[in-house]
Order: structure tokens, then sequence, then C-alpha cells
């Protein structure tokens, strides 16, 4: 019979190298048409250009200050583009005031309808894929 103590462990303080410094995850879209891409997700959700690679294929937006990178695919490099993949194994996110006005204008800049911004599970949620094939869930939480 074991005898191990079955408390739940707390994980180690984090290290704060950098006063103020804040951990963040971030996604980095793989596109097949990177210059495409760039000018969908402007049209699309707004975004803008934080930062780009000195001649292109690589570059960081923003969404309202929600961050983001979009890359040409690199095969040699094992980053695929949902097109190369047939799918893709991850959905974006995007958190809005206004879902149903940020999911027309995704459709509105060439996004396919997945599923209508509608109120479901504390949600006010509708889903797209865009032109690269990633899916996007547009919404937020409902108060």
């Amino acid at each position: 019979m074991r005898t191990e103590n079955l408390e739940p462990k707390m994980p180690p303080e984090p290290a704060r190298p950098f006063e103020g410094f804040r951990t963040r995850i971030t996604a980095t879209l793989s596109v097949r048409n990177w210059g495409r891409a760039m000018e969908f997700y402007k049209q699309a959700f707004g975004a803008w250009e934080l930062y780009c690679v000195p001649g292109g294929g690589v570059a960081q937006l923003a969404v309202d200050g929600a961050e983001f990178w979009v890359a040409e695919e690199s095969p040699e490099h094992k980053n695929f583009s949902p097109e190369s993949l047939g799918g893709s194994s991850v959905r974006m996110l995007l958190i809005a005031a206004d879902p149903a006005a940020v999911y027309a204008q995704a459709i509105q800049a060439g996004a396919t309808a997945v599923a209508p911004v509608s109120d479901a599970h504390c949600w006010r949620l509708g889903r797209v894929v865009d032109p690269f094939g990633h899916h996007w869930e547009i919404g937020r939480p409902l108060s």
C-alpha cells in the first residue's frame, strides 16, 4: 500500500530576472503566402505590424494589443502551413468586445464561416477559417 503524501504540489516560485517582466504565450501562424496573409489579417482583424524581419517572410502583428506572428512556411525547419498539413491542430481565440462585428469583418475580408456568432456556454462566440487554413474563434465571455 502506498503511503506517499498525495497533497498537490505547488510549482516553484518563478525566477524574476527583470523587474516588470511578464511571461506570455503567443502563436506563430505558418502560411503559404506570407504577403497575402499579412494583408488579410490587417483587413480581417484590424491588425497592425509591430515588427518585420528584414526582407519579409516573418512579422509580428497585434490586434488591440494582442500579439501574434505570421511566418512563411518552411518545411526545412518543420514549419508547415495548414494547407500543407491538410488541417490545423490549433484554433486561435480572438477575444473581442464586439464578436459579431469582427466576425462580419473577417468574412468580408475573405474568411469562410464555420459557425455563426451565438450565445452558448457563457460565451458569445463564432468561428471562421481564414484563407490560409487557420481556424479563429471570435468571441467574448457573457457577463
